[in-house]
């Protein structure tokens, strides 16, 4: 970077400084901690995907209490989904991110030791407070330390969470498999407890190095008129000399408008939150079945034993899913979010059909064919609605609403995965393996809403410089496409 001093009169200067030049100095390292935060959250959400079936035995739950349990922590994520999306575009995306990690740290090690289920759900409908405050600051931090093109763009980034979201469950999988081997047989039901504890280690890393490397996001400080502290955080983070002058040219400062979930739903967005609905709430039903209940699956259906279904996991996991969500990077650089997300939900609706028409495996050869089955639909979340599904929202809305969009649409998937959890331990008793042919129908939905009737896409402008926040009006019916 030359030494030359890049004059900064309007907000929008800020957005095309970051625009072109976001990924140089400190810049990265903040991204790195933003995914870190996706990790915790992940982690978080994986480690009672193979518990479920100890706390069940060790605090004699019913179906009904099961699913209580399993909700509880995504309940907590729609209260968090929405107070923290408005938080991080009213107090800024440093202190909402700090305040997040400590408390997910406290909540962690109180589940680990809960003494009784009730303790256990209070603490992780906490827990899922902070993860849902989490990821609206967190896709902020990515979409606004990244350039809009080229290599290590901003969907590319976006779309980075989701390898580090099946990096972590990976992760999860293998701290449970190394206790399982370290832990004597009559502490084997430690295995949750210790897993859960272990969540709060990477919380603790983020909030001792936060000095460091952490800062507010300079598109936000810019837009909220502080264009002098901006410019304060262009050099320390990403070294590059600005000076703020005087401009002639009046401009509205988007603080002063009014946040509100209903913004969203103008004449301007509604399209926009239509389309991020849609796919929020098929991912979570498919993702909820799929990867969660996978343990479940291969115990249940499969009839696996605990070693087999701990590696089945987590090479699952790691040769389908993690490498699927790499793929998602990689593509999310080259093409167009909507072609790959259309891609994604198709092989999804085949792998599903196919496992439904299966049933349960009554040969080995049976078996296999099943499990690639399994590890084809997360190769295609993976690379497809896992990776583009954060794209959409934080990519749809300005920063102003940055955070507000992508809260509200992590609430929508929040309630569509808390009643998932509620009802799937029931359908998979009462329907078996035809389950899979009822999910099938959350990917169908979404290729026949995106693939024909609203052909929206978010990479082709970026929103930022594009685009000024329209205020909400009485019409809310118009579907601009």
């Amino acid at each position: 970077m030359s030494n030359k001093n890049y004059e900064i009169r309007h907000p929008d200067d800020v957005n095309r400084i970051v625009s072109e030049y976001a990924g140089q100095g400190k810049s990265n390292k903040v991204i790195w901690l933003a995914l870190i935060g996706v990790f915790i959250d992940a982690y978080d959400l994986t480690t009672l995907s193979f518990g479920i079936e100890q706390v069940i035995k060790e605090f004699s739950l019913t179906p009904l209490m099961t699913g209580v349990v399993a909700s509880a922590i995504v309940c907590g994520t729609i209260v968090g989904n929405l107070i923290g999306g408005f938080l991080t575009d009213k107090i800024g995306r440093y202190r909402v991110f700090m305040a997040d990690m400590v408390l997910f740290v406290i909540a962690a090690i109180v589940a680990g030791f809960a003494p009784n289920v009730w303790v256990l759900i209070i603490a992780r409908f906490i827990m899922g407070i902070s993860v849902g405050v989490d990821l609206p600051v967190a896709m902020s931090y990515l979409s606004e330390f990244s350039k809009f093109s080229g290599k290590s763009n901003k969907a590319s980034r976006l779309a980075a969470w989701c390898p580090m979201w099946y990096a972590a469950s990976s992760i999860c999988f293998g701290i449970v498999l190394a206790l399982y081997f370290i832990l004597p047989a009559q502490y084997s039901h430690w295995l949750w407890r210790a897993s859960l504890i272990f969540g709060a280690v990477p919380a603790l890393l983020i909030i001792f190095i936060r000095g460091k490397y952490l800062t507010e996001s300079p598109i936000w400080l810019a837009n909220q008129g502080r264009l002098k502290e901006a410019s304060e955080i262009l050099k320390s983070s990403y070294d590059i000399h600005t000076v703020v002058l005087e401009s002639k040219k009046d401009y509205k400062i988007q603080q002063n408008i009014k946040q509100s979930f209903w913004v969203l739903f103008n004449r301007t967005y509604l399209s926009r939150t239509i389309v991020a609905m849609v796919i929020h709430i098929s991912v979570a039903f498919q993702y909820t079945t799929i990867a969660f209940f996978l343990p479940s699956i291969l115990m249940n259906f499969f009839h696996t034993t605990t070693l087999t279904t701990i590696t089945t996991t987590l090479t699952l996991n790691l040769l389908f899913a993690f490498t699927g969500g790499l793929l998602g990077v990689y593509l999310a650089s080259r093409f167009t979010s909507r072609h790959i997300l259309l891609t994604g939900f198709i092989l999804q609706f085949i792998a599903l059909v196919l496992l439904g028409w299966i049933g349960h495996p009554n040969s080995p050869f049976v078996l296999y064919s099943a499990i690639v089955l399994l590890g084809l639909w997360l190769f295609a979340e993976g690379f497809g609605p896992g990776a583009q599904m954060m794209v959409y929202p934080t990519m749809a809305y300005p920063a102003a609403i940055r955070g507000i969009g992508v809260g509200f649409n992590r609430a929508v998937s929040g309630i569509a995965q808390a009643i998932a959890l509620f009802v799937l331990p029931m359908w998979m008793t009462k329907y078996q393996t035809d389950v899979f042919t009822i999910i099938a129908i959350f990917a169908f939905v979404p290729i026949i809403i995106i693939g024909f009737i609203i052909k929206f896409e978010p990479t082709r402008n970026d929103i930022d410089l594009q685009e000024p926040i329209v205020k909400p009006t009485s019409t809310t019916t118009n579907i601009i496409i």
